[in-house]
């Protein structure tokens, strides 16, 4: 009222104003406050670190780096993905480098026309090259079973653990471990 008298200038209409000002910069800035609790957050229970690598809202990479706003991923085909730190922290996500093992999981097929005999003996050479394999720890010892009668073929299932989680020598055994597997059926005459 004391500007009002003196300028002759409506006070009311000026405060409003920046009453509305005010807001608009409150809303402008909410996101970068979300930004920067989630960086916050992440600093401080650090669910990843600069190197890991993470799958994060449908996106397999490694954390490039972690910003005031977004933390950037590059993913396998070598592209930059930036996720804000607001959306990171309200989303499930994995970190792949803390995990203790590698689960191979894999089912092999053989013909129809197997004999019990030969399908006990497939298990049996399975388990025989799983025996105490490369990578293998106490805890997750492999597993082996004939576990059904799918429309094409007699199903066998593998699953072992691989330890530690390095991906290359993981891939690695994985490929000689199925290649042992065919030499050894194919000495016994198993299709």
């Amino acid at each position: 009222l004391i500007v009002q008298n003196m300028t002759g200038i409506a006070a009311g209409p000026l405060l409003a104003s920046f009453g509305l000002g005010g807001l608009a910069v409150a809303l402008a800035a909410k996101e970068s406050l979300t930004n920067l609790f989630g960086t916050l957050t992440i600093l401080l229970e650090k669910p990843f670190v600069i190197g890991d690598r993470v799958k994060i809202e449908g996106y397999d990479g490694m954390v490039e780096s972690l910003g005031y706003r977004s933390t950037r991923l590059r993913t396998w085909d070598g592209h930059i993905v930036s996720i804000p730190n607001q959306k990171l922290m309200g989303s499930n996500f994995e970190n792949i480098s803390r995990r203790p093992h590698i689960r191979w999981q894999t089912d092999i097929g053989i013909t129809y026309d197997t004999t019990p005999e030969k399908v006990q003996r497939a298990v049996t050479i399975i388990e025989e090259i799983l025996d105490r394999h490369e990578g293998m720890t106490e805890f997750w010892p492999p597993w082996v079973h004939f576990t059904g009668f799918d429309d094409w073929c007699l199903k066998i299932s593998i699953m072992a653990w691989y330890s530690p989680p390095d991906l290359r020598q993981y891939r690695e055994w994985v490929q000689k471990t199925c290649l042992e597997i065919m030499h050894r059926f194919g000495e016994e005459g198993i299709s």
